[in-house]
C-alpha cells in the first residue's frame, strides 16, 4: 500500500513549445499556489521543464509563484515525443514523488498525462475545470452550483487528498473525484479556467537540474517535421476578443460578418457547438465544455442561445455582449451587456461605430 507520507509538495508540468510556456502552465502554477495554501506551510509549489535549452523558463516560472523548478533537457526532448517525455517524466516523479501532479488539458497534456498515471499506476481525473483540498472551500464550490452534491465527499477527511471536479454527461452535471489509495494525485485542468498570479519580476527560486537516462532506443517515433495546420492557427485560450457565432447566424455565410467582426474589433472568431454541428465552421472555433474554456475580456455572442455547455465555457469573460432576438433567451439574460435585435443589422452597426472611432 502507498505511503502517503512520502509524497509532497505540487507539481505542474509547465508546458513549453519552441522555448515558449504555454499560458495554461502559468495558470497552474496560480492555481497550485492556492491548493498549497490549502495544504498548509511546507507545501512548495514545484515546475517540472522538459525540452532542450530552456533554463531560461524556469526564472518565468517563479516570477508567478513556482518556488522550484525541475529541469530535464536533452536534445532528445527537443520536440514532443511520447515516448521520451513519459520516460523521463516517470523516473523524476519515482525519485522525488510529488502529492499532486497538473497538467493543462492541451493535446500533448492529454496525451502525456494518461501515460504518465498508468505507468505510476495511480489515478487520473481529465478536463477538470474546479480544483480543491479543504472540504470547507469544497462545499462553500458545491452549493453555489446545483449541479454538485456534497454528500459525496466525506466531511472529515484527515488526509486533505485533491478534490478533482469535471463535468460529466455531457455537462449535464458536475462530477467530483477523489484519489484515495494512491499517489500522486493526477489531474489535467482546462485552458483559461485558473487564474494567473500577479507576475513578480525577479521573484527567486531554486533550479533543480535532473539528468534524463534516455536514449534513442526509448523513441518509438522520430520527428521529422513539425506543420502548422490552419486550424492550429486559431487561439482562443489567449485571444482578448472573442466574437462568437451560433445557430442565429441562418446558414455558414453568416460566419462572413462574423470575421469581419473579428477582424474590426482585433478579435477571434469563436463558434457554438451547434454552428459547429452544422457544419458551418470548423471544431477548433468551438466554445463551450466540449470545445475551448476560454475567458477573454470581451465576449460577443451573435446569434447564441446559451446552452448549459456553452454558458459553462464562456460565462467567466471579463464582459459579454450578447446580440440576438430572443430577449428570454439564458446568454442574454447572462450578459453585461443585451443587444435585442437582429444581428445582421446590429453587428454592421458596430463596425461602422467602431471604425469611426
Amino acid at each position: 500500500m502507498t505511503n502517503f507520507a512520502d509524497y509532497k509538495n505540487i507539481w505542474v508540468y509547465a508546458e513549453q513549445r519552441n522555448g515558449k510556456l504555454m499560458n495554461v502552465a502559468l495558470e497552474l502554477i496560480g492555481e497550485a499556489c492556492r491548493l498549497a495554501g490549502e495544504i498548509g506551510e511546507g507545501t512548495e509549489v514545484c515546475t517540472l521543464l522538459v525540452g532542450n535549452d530552456i533554463e531560461d523558463l524556469a526564472q518565468e516560472c517563479f516570477d508567478y509563484g513556482a518556488d522550484k523548478a525541475y529541469m530535464i533537457e536533452d536534445p532528445l526532448l527537443e520536440k514532443y515525443n511520447t515516448d521520451g517525455y513519459t520516460k523521463v517524466i516517470v523516473d523524476a516523479v519515482r525519485e522525488h514523488k510529488p502529492s499532486i501532479i497538473l497538467l493543462g488539458a492541451t493535446h500533448i497534456g492529454r496525451d502525456l498525462a494518461p501515460r504518465v498515471a498508468a505507468r505510476l499506476d495511480t489515478g487520473l481525473t481529465a478536463d477538470c475545470t474546479h480544483l480543491n483540498i479543504s472540504v470547507k472551500h469544497y462545499i462553500e464550490y458545491a452549493e453555489a452550483n446545483t449541479t454538485l452534491n456534497t454528500s459525496t465527499i466525506d466531511s472529515e477527511d484527515p488526509d486533505k487528498g485533491l478534490k478533482m471536479t469535471r463535468p460529466a454527461f455531457g455537462g449535464n452535471l458536475m462530477a467530483t473525484i477523489v484519489c484515495k489509495n494512491t499517489r500522486p494525485q493526477m489531474s489535467t485542468v482546462r485552458p483559461g479556467v485558473m487564474d494567473k498570479r500577479e507576475k513578480v519580476e525577479g521573484s527567486k527560486g531554486k533550479i533543480v537540474n535532473l539528468k534524463p537516462v534516455l536514449s534513442k532506443d526509448d523513441l518509438r517515433v522520430e520527428i521529422l517535421k513539425v506543420v502548422k495546420s490552419a486550424k492550429e492557427l486559431v487561439s482562443l485560450t489567449d485571444a482578448e476578443i472573442i466574437c462568437s457565432g451560433g445557430r442565429g447566424l441562418g446558414d455558414a455565410t453568416g460566419f462572413e460578418l462574423i470575421r469581419e467582426f473579428a477582424d474590426t474589433v482585433g478579435g477571434v472568431v469563436g463558434s457554438s457547438r451547434a454552428a459547429v454541428d452544422a457544419g458551418w465552421i470548423d471544431h477548433s472555433h468551438q466554445v463551450g465544455q466540449t470545445g475551448t474554456t476560454v475567458k477573454p475580456k470581451i465576449y460577443f455572442a451573435c446569434g447564441i442561445s446559451g446552452a448549459i455547455q456553452h454558458l459553462a465555457g464562456m460565462q467567466t469573460s471579463d464582459i459579454i455582449i450578447a446580440i440576438n432576438k430572443d430577449s428570454e433567451c439564458p446568454m442574454m439574460k447572462l450578459a453585461d451587456y443585451a443587444i435585442e435585435g437582429d444581428l445582421n443589422k446590429v453587428i454592421p452597426e458596430i463596425i461602422s461605430l467602431w471604425d469611426a472611432e
